[in-house]
């Protein structure tokens, strides 16, 4: 199986709505290892690494608006390399 990351940029309204958390969730239920994280922009980085298909389920669902509380108005997403993460954490 193929091992990927990404490096999803999430802009709207999305912070102070739980959207951290509920990301970790999702990732950990498709087994997901990575982060999320509030950038000073507004955005949220989020950081996923796992089996492509998984990695593709959790881009479908935050472009397709993430948790209920959130705005979605756009996702941008590129390549990272693969990285050596213990699980899904939220950083602060």
């Amino acid at each position: 199986m193929t091992q990927v990351c990404i490096a999803a940029y999430v802009y709207g309204v999305v912070q102070g709505v739980g959207f951290r958390y509920n990301t970790q969730h999702k990732a950990t239920a498709l087994g997901l290892t990575g982060y999320a994280r509030n950038l000073d922009d507004g955005s949220v980085e989020v950081v996923a690494c796992g089996e492509k298909e998984t990695v593709e389920q959790l881009m479908e669902w935050l472009k397709s608006g993430g948790p209920r509380s959130a705005r979605v108005e756009r996702v941008l997403v590129e390549p990272r390399g693969v990285g050596d993460y213990k699980g899904f954490s939220i950083r602060y």
